[in-house]
């Protein structure tokens, strides 16, 4: 049994794909933790176990590690909480949860920077690092998916790309980093949850086909959208005040900029790129089959 948190997100949803493509023959069943099972896929209905429910609550969370072998981890990060709380606070009862059902093997969603000197101030990604702690210390077997940012959380700028030709950002416009698309950490996710060989504690760097800039995405963005698409970077402090006058938590703010100030500063070029750690999805194809949609709808 393998149980998926998030199932309907960016990586939920195509980790859900994944293993109801080969879950069955590798004799595993499915099991999900959804707040509204009307935002499942059709292809799950009738297939996968339904758990209504958050799963940063302990009565939900003993119904669904009951009987589980694995779990998908992801914390959706809640900008109301300070970046402790969203995080290692959220996670606290599934830690307790693991280890009264005895669940062997968690895989869960986590970040870059870990043995790095900007670690421990890089605000929601320190935050992040301190919850795969707090779950490798359950006695599981568990791998943290060691991520950069997402291509998509490009799609929050669609509306910006479509009516001004801007996106925007805190970083460099020149500097490289990686940059991974969601359904690749999917993919490496349910190789995972469906060999379960692995033992111990281990961070698995996901980091995308090439390191990439501000400016080379506007240059990809530009030729894949055929409409001039331009780089626009923003203080940190304007960063700051934008998203507190949006009623964010100040110190969830806090720790939003803490992470851009860290990435900034190289908090993703820890890990080389490897045939091991690559992943295959391009940001141009990305932009054709994802982001173009989006833009022009």
């Amino acid at each position: 049994m393998i149980v998926i948190t998030a199932p309907t997100g960016n990586i939920g949803r195509p980790l859900l794909s994944r293993l109801l493509e080969s879950g069955p023959a590798a004799g595993e069943e499915l099991r999900v933790i959804v707040r509204d099972p009307a935002r499942l896929p059709d292809a799950a209905r009738g297939r996968v176990e339904v758990i209504t429910g958050s799963h940063g609550d302990a009565e939900v969370l003993d119904r669904a590690f009951e009987g589980a072998g694995a779990v998908f981890w992801l914390v959706p990060p809640d900008a109301s909480l300070t970046p402790q709380d969203a995080f290692s606070g959220f996670a606290r009862p599934a830690v307790k949860a693991l280890a009264a059902h005895g669940v062997g093997h968690v895989v869960g969603v986590s970040a870059l920077g870990r043995g790095t000197p900007l670690a421990d101030r890089a605000g929601l990604v320190t935050a992040s690092l301190a919850m795969d702690d707090l779950i490798a210390g359950s006695g599981v077997a568990y791998r943290a998916l060691a991520n950069p940012s997402f291509f998509e959380n490009l799609l929050e700028e669609s509306g910006s790309i479509r009516d001004k030709g801007v996106f925007t950002d805190v970083v460099d416009a020149d500097r490289k980093a990686p940059l991974v698309a969601c359904a690749d950490i999917a993919a490496v996710a349910a190789g995972l949850l469906l060999d379960r060989s692995w033992t111990g504690t281990d961070s698995v760097p996901v980091l995308g086909p090439q390191d990439l800039s501000p400016n080379d995405l506007a240059r990809i963005m530009t030729e894949q959208l055929g409409r001039p698409v331009r780089y626009q970077r923003q203080s940190l402090d304007e960063l700051y005040t934008t998203l507190v006058g949006h009623g964010l938590n100040e110190a969830f703010v806090r720790g939003i900029v803490d992470m851009k100030r860290a990435k900034d500063q190289g908090l993703d070029a820890g890990v080389a790129r490897t045939p091991d750690t690559a992943s295959p999805t391009g940001f141009a194809p990305w932009c054709a089959q994802t982001l173009k949609p989006a833009v022009l709808s």
